[in-house]
């Protein structure tokens, strides 16, 4: 896969929270190349991510399509951007618009600190797993004691 570069550039919609961008693609030695059509719906606890995967020559029909399947979808009442409440304990995003088309929110989330955590709870297992390849090694690559030659005499 090979990313050609944008269909549509970024650009994020102030009025309704919505953050759109396209992707031009080519897979192998296809003969045309594939559209990757990005939404992402920001609500006061997270996002909505819809994605639609079509043929370039698609991509004026999705475009067409697109606010009316955007008008079927919505947060719940309480749960949308404009619902956002700082004095109700509502925290700010540590990522911005950037991250979201980038792809860094798994970092910024805390991905990787859970990754940690788990490392750090399956410790022991993690100990007793290396000391057995150690041992391991330790008997196919360590020195063999030397044969002894008893020889018996009849």
């Amino acid at each position: 896969m090979e990313l050609i570069g944008w269909a549509e550039p970024p650009r994020y919609d102030s009025a309704t929270h919505k953050l759109y961008w396209a992707k031009e693609l080519k897979f192998g030695n296809a003969t045309g190349n594939t559209l990757n059509y990005n939404i992402r719906m920001l609500g006061r606890r997270g996002v909505l991510v819809l994605n639609a995967v079509a043929s370039m020559d698609q991509l004026s029909q999705i475009e067409q399509k697109t606010p009316e399947i955007l008008s079927a979808i919505d947060f719940n009442p309480g749960n949308r951007y404009a619902d956002f409440s700082a004095a109700s304990g509502d925290k700010v995003a540590t990522y911005g618009l950037a991250a979201l088309v980038a792809g860094g929110v798994a970092a910024k989330l805390g991905l990787f600190k859970g990754l940690w955590v788990l490392i750090l709870g399956a410790k022991k297992f993690i100990i007793i797993a290396a000391l057995a390849v150690a041992a391991w090694f330790r008997k196919l690559f360590g020195k063999k004691p030397p044969a002894t030659n008893e020889a018996k005499s009849a």
